[in-house]
């Protein structure tokens, strides 16, 4: 593999092409519109400068020790500050944002869809996307909840499809997971596992299907928890956060985690429950889409903005 096109340029699509760029893979990110691309590229500056942030860090004691270092940007033993530096502004410069479908894809080896958790928009994008797509290309899903089985039929190419899920700031958080379902060939899993390794991370492999895969199978309760405990007006995001990192050790509470992940991309999977019944459902999902929408109306989806359950300079501090 060397050429890789992301479709979708949020937090994690564009943490996905900085990465494989960082790595050495030519990279092209395919957007739907103008304002589109003028959403990622302030993305992109940013991971420019978490990146260069993270590498002068790692140049110093405090920096290599087990929190602090970024596993996806380089290997203790393999260190260089300088060529790090140097990768990241290729990394920078050559990332290529494509509005025409055909024209992102037509070379690509591997394409990541990395879009927000809608199976409407993914199966129509698969439709379109289809047809134009070299007979060479891999194609995977950064779905986090979704399972390939339910989407391979609209793919056209379902022994090439499978699951590839990213945890949150790759660079430092290196993980992979690479879930097959039943149709998929043991070749193409192979390959995506070895692209995993190939972009410095650690591939995680699924060899059955599961919702939430391994990462938010434990995260999503997690999260649900912590909304549930808001909405029912048991407490407030900073005592909650405060009862779980002090308590666990953890760096960060649910609601910093939340702001993170994006409060959009929580609401996406927070709908995919609403339906059930009160009496049935195990959280307060109703409450908890009401909420996430009305932080999405006034704009406050999380870092990305600046403003999500908590307020962040420029640092995303």
């Amino acid at each position: 593999m060397k050429n890789i096109t992301i479709i979708g340029g949020g937090i994690l699509g564009s943490q996905i092409a900085f990465q494989s760029a960082y790595c050495g893979f030519n990279v092209t990110i395919w957007l739907r519109s103008k304002s589109s691309i003028e959403r990622t590229k302030p993305k992109l500056e940013n991971l420019r400068k978490s990146y260069i942030e993270a590498i002068e860090l790692m140049d110093k004691p405090e920096g290599k020790t087990l929190n602090n270092w970024c596993r996806g940007i380089a290997l203790k033993d393999e260190f260089n500050k300088e060529e790090c530096l140097k990768k990241v502004e290729e990394a920078f410069q050559n990332i290529k944002l494509e509005l025409e479908m055909k024209k992102s894809v037509e070379d690509a080896d591997l394409v990541i869809e990395s879009m927000s958790e809608d199976f409407n928009a993914k199966k129509e994008l698969y439709q379109k996307m289809s047809p134009l797509l070299p007979e060479k290309t891999i194609l995977v899903t950064n779905s986090s909840t979704m399972l390939p089985s339910k989407l391979a039929k609209y793919t056209g190419r379902p022994t090439k499809f499978l699951a590839l899920h990213f945890a949150n700031s790759i660079w430092k958080n290196n993980t992979a997971e690479v879930m097959k379902h039943e149709t998929t060939e043991n070749k193409y899993f192979d390959e995506v596992i070895n692209f995993a390794k190939e972009i410095n991370m650690i591939p995680l492999p699924l060899h059955k299907e599961k919702s939430g895969y391994l990462l938010n199978s434990m995260l999503i309760p997690f999260l649900f928890s912590a909304l549930d405990l808001l909405v029912n007006e048991i407490s407030d995001p900073v005592s909650i956060d405060t009862a779980w990192t002090l308590g666990t050790g953890a760096p960060e509470g649910p609601f910093q985690i939340l702001d993170t992940v994006g409060l959009k991309t929580a609401y996406d999977i927070v709908q995919m429950y609403v339906k059930i019944p009160s009496f049935l459902a195990p959280y307060n999902f109703k409450g908890m889409s009401k909420l996430l929408k009305k932080y999405i109306d006034e704009g406050k989806l999380g870092k990305s903005t600046k403003e999500g359950f908590y307020k962040y300079d420029n640092k995303g501090e």
